[in-house]
């Protein structure tokens, strides 16, 4: 059979989200609906996918769905699982990419045994370079994961992590790509400050920061051993490297990556406050499974 998808929210992730199903042909664009309140989302969407687009959420356009992917920002998304609720069919399965709401509040407000997962992608995944990190409710399956991590695994990496983890990989992956256009930024300043001219240390620093992680990835090793490699006795590798431990890099990196996980933590609450009603009201699902989180599960990119 099939697999029907409806996809609500058509932005960048919306977007990207219907790119890979499209690409990996997950799903035909003729099973594929995008759903946005945007004329420009949805002509765009159309235009370069294929799929059917609709102005709004509604019973008939979820109807029979296999995947229904909440691809909205958080504040919006209790009013659309409020709306969607009562059309929602066991069997169907429900993956949210808000950042910061809990798969809890998603199953108080739905209040039947769905399949839930939640997923954290970085917005590399426009460019198919992304790196996601997804968590399931118990009423999952290993099927089900599969497919989920199928979708994202065509726009980058994918690992499967405890939900209690999720706001680390915001604090991390979800806000680290803005970490790294500052680090672009300042080496392209640098540059010219050494005299180069703008375009050229632009492309030697955009290039120089690609490479460095592609040597990482593909190498496996420490990237304390692909520095060491670098560095040369009395050379301008240590004299650079001693000037950014001086001013803290790699601390100030730390911190970033702490601050941002705990502004996650605080937003999810935000939530919960703003709809006390959905939040504390019981929930008749299965609880959240609990993995083990010694040992993440890490997939490569699907191609």
């Amino acid at each position: 059979m099939a697999l029907k998808i409806a996809v609500i929210g058509a932005g960048n992730i919306g977007g990207a989200l219907l790119g890979g199903i499209v690409k990996s042909r997950i799903a035909l664009p003729k099973d594929i609906v995008a759903i946005d309140a945007s004329d420009d989302c949805r002509r765009r969407v159309a235009a370069q996918r294929k799929v059917r687009t609709l102005p709004a959420a509604t019973a008939q356009a979820i109807a029979g769905r296999n995947l229904i992917i909440l691809a909205v920002k958080p504040q919006i998304l209790p009013a659309v699982l409020q709306e969607l609720r009562g059309s929602l069919r066991r069997g169907q399965i429900i993956l949210s990419v808000a950042a910061g709401v809990p798969i809890a509040f998603i199953e108080s407000i739905i209040g039947k045994n769905i399949p839930v997962f939640r997923a954290m992608p970085n917005i590399p995944v426009v460019v198919e370079e992304g790196a996601t990190a997804i968590a399931g409710n118990r009423a999952t399956t290993a099927t089900q994961r599969k497919l989920v991590e199928k979708i994202f695994g065509t726009l980058g990496a994918v690992v499967s992590v405890d939900e209690s983890h999720l706001d680390a990989v915001t604090g991390l992956s979800g806000s680290g790509p803005a970490y790294i256009y500052l680090i672009i930024e300042a080496l392209i300043d640098g540059g010219k400050k050494a005299g180069l001219p703008h375009d050229v240390a632009r492309k030697l620093a955009e290039q120089t920061v690609l490479g460095a992680a592609k040597m990482v990835r593909d190498s496996k090793r420490h990237p304390a051993a692909l520095r060491d490699e670098v560095v040369t006795p009395g050379g301008t590798t240590i004299a650079g490297l001693h000037e950014l431990e001086k001013h803290g890099l790699r601390s100030t990196l730390i911190s970033a990556v702490e601050a941002a996980t705990a502004r996650s933590k605080e937003l999810g609450a935000q939530i919960a406050e703003r709809f006390p009603q959905q939040a504390s009201s019981p929930i008749s699902v299965a609880p959240t499974r609990r993995r083990a989180p010694a040992k993440p599960r890490i997939h490569s990119r699907v191609r």
